[in-house]
């Protein structure tokens, strides 16, 4: 491997930043909107929306929405921190449906747990 290619484990990264772990978690906060009660959906609720926009973002020069005026601030707020700070504030405000009394479907929150832990131990391994 040359000094400009980069590793797999960097592309695999990459990859699971912008295209599986928001549509991960959209996935998980819709079940849980449609089988959760009270508080707990309303949360899993803004998470999706959330998610749907963070996609939404991402899919946007494909779509021509690059002129549009949100498209600058969004595409900012999803590059912020290596694109994790978004993905795990995402993730931290689907835990909190979680904790509220009226959560159902607990095993959303531990694929929600093994989708954090897989992306931080991905982001762990590319920095070696």
């Amino acid at each position: 491997m040359s000094f400009f290619e980069p590793s797999p484990t960097l592309i695999a990264l990459i990859f699971v930043k912008r295209f599986v772990f928001l549509e991960l978690l959209l996935v998980l906060a819709l079940v849980r909107t449609g089988v959760g009660r009270g508080p707990s959906r309303l949360i899993a609720l803004l998470t999706a929306l959330f998610c749907a926009g963070a996609i939404l973002t991402t899919f946007a020069p494909a779509l021509g929405l690059t002129a549009h005026a949100l498209y600058g601030p969004a595409a900012r707020t999803l590059a912020y921190g290596q694109g994790l700070s978004l993905l795990l504030g995402l993730s931290a405000l689907f835990v909190t449906s979680a904790l509220v009394p009226t959560r159902r479907m607990w095993p959303l929150d531990w694929l929600n747990l093994a989708l954090v832990l897989g992306l931080l131990g991905l982001w762990i391994a590319s920095l070696f």
